[in-house]
């Protein structure tokens, strides 16, 4: 196989990710666009609403290890063709739900489930077999899917809620996603999972050979440190992103703005997540990752700002910093996973680190609708986001693993199986 097949492959391989990444955590975030309506026609707390969201982050993340061993186990075409499914039929169903536990199963449950079935964990596995040299760019492209699925899908949702109402916006996704079941279907998957000739992380032999176990992974440093970067994180974004629609339309601007607002920090992730994978390559990972956070805290920083000038055009300086933040931090942690777990059990335990996540992820959602509703407003949640990415930033520099990219040799004396 010539290098610029193997290299047209790849990037096809990495456009399907994207693609599958926009769908799965792009569209599960434009929940935030759903939150008011939501809460407007059924009547329930900010808490209550905000739960359905922590569901579907804690569902993914609980997922994300059962996806990683469903991967090594059975390949690519039934963990894809099965979350995109779920994703379907989970969207259909919400546009005729009135109970908060039915939103829990169709929303939290299956868009978690589909989600983490078609995200990070089996897109992270297959890219890491066709790409050496250029492996942290190639898994920033896929990982900012996530930011231009914000791009698209929040705004356009916005517009599709104003038009028929987020009933039927929620059946027209279900509609479209299951669309995708057979093209995804009849993908080669055989030639895809095999991986470019001579990656040392491709299959041999019809196996994937070597490495660690994901108990073997549990046993050093590295792992633990990369699950409490990824809980952290997730406290430190998405009790801020859950809430930023309504936040924005509280202090006064209109729906379509606060979700252009929002669609426009996902555009910015998506640039965020481009430069820092290469960024991170060149300047290292604890320098890169530390500006990251600090973009982060600015952009809270700012959008708190917000309750006391009256300017509608400081908004930037949340969307910003904040968007070019949101999920910056992804591509760093996978790349090294995928450098130094490389093997057998890679799915698996990029999986497990993703449960942190997920975990973080909920906690942080549900606790600001908590918090909104015990203090009727959002600076506690604030605070807590800023604190988390402090912490984030001491963890890059002070795991050696991390900030040198290298586990020690006898922290794994089967490596070389």
């Amino acid at each position: 196989m010539s290098p610029t097949r193997i290299l047209l492959i790849g990037i096809s391989i990495v456009a399907f990710c994207v693609l599958m990444s926009a769908v799965g955590r792009g569209m599960g975030d434009t929940y935030a666009v759903f939150l008011l309506p939501l809460s407007a026609e059924l009547g329930w707390e900010r808490a209550s609403v905000a739960s359905i969201y922590a569901v579907y982050m804690t569902a993914m993340g609980v997922f994300s290890p059962v996806t990683g061993h469903l991967f090594d186990r059975f390949g690519s075409r039934i963990v894809y063709v099965v979350g995109i499914a779920c994703l379907g039929v989970g969207y259909y169903a919400a546009g005729g739900l009135t109970e908060l536990w039915q939103f829990y199963v169709c929303i939290g449950l299956m868009g978690g489930l589909g989600a983490a079935l078609i995200w990070q964990v089996p897109a992270q596995s297959l890219i890491s077999r066709w790409f050496d040299r250029g492996l942290a760019t190639a898994i920033a492209f896929a990982y900012a899917g996530y930011g231009f699925g914000l791009l698209v899908f929040a705004p356009l949702t916005q517009m599709m809620i104003e038009a028929q109402g987020w009933r039927v916006t929620y059946q027209d996704f279900g509609i479209a996603f299951l669309c995708l079941v057979p093209v995804i279907a009849v993908m080669p998957w055989g030639p895809i999972e095999r991986g470019a000739p001579g990656n040392p992380r491709g299959i041999r032999a019809g196996c994937v050979q070597g490495g660690y176990s994901l108990f073997e992974a549990m046993q050093t440093r590295l792992f633990w440190a990369m699950f409490a970067i990824y809980f952290l994180t997730a406290l430190a974004i998405f009790g801020v992103s859950v809430q930023s629609v309504a936040y924005l339309v509280e202090i006064g601007f209109t729906g379509t703005e606060a979700a252009g607002a929002f669609g426009m920090a996902g555009m910015l992730s998506f640039v965020g997540m481009l430069l820092t994978g290469i960024a991170a390559d060149r300047f290292g990972r604890s320098l890169v990752a530390s500006i990251s956070y600090m973009l982060t805290i600015i952009g809270v920083v700012f959008l708190a700002g917000l309750q006391e000038v009256a300017v509608k055009y400081w908004v930037f300086a949340w969307v910003i910093p904040y968007g070019l933040s949101m999920g910056a931090r992804g591509p760093i942690i996978t790349a090294l996973m995928a450098m130094l777990f490389a093997g057998r059990g890679l799915g698996a335990i990029y999986g497990m680190i993703i449960l942190a996540q997920g975990l973080g992820a909920g906690l942080s959602a549900w606790g600001s609708g908590l918090i909104y509703d015990l203090t009727g407003g959002y600076n506690l949640t604030f605070a807590f986001s800023i604190v988390s990415a402090l912490i984030c930033i001491a963890l890059f520099w002070l795991t050696p693993e991390i900030r040198y990219g290298r586990l020690e040799p006898a922290a794994h004396p089967q490596a070389a199986d």
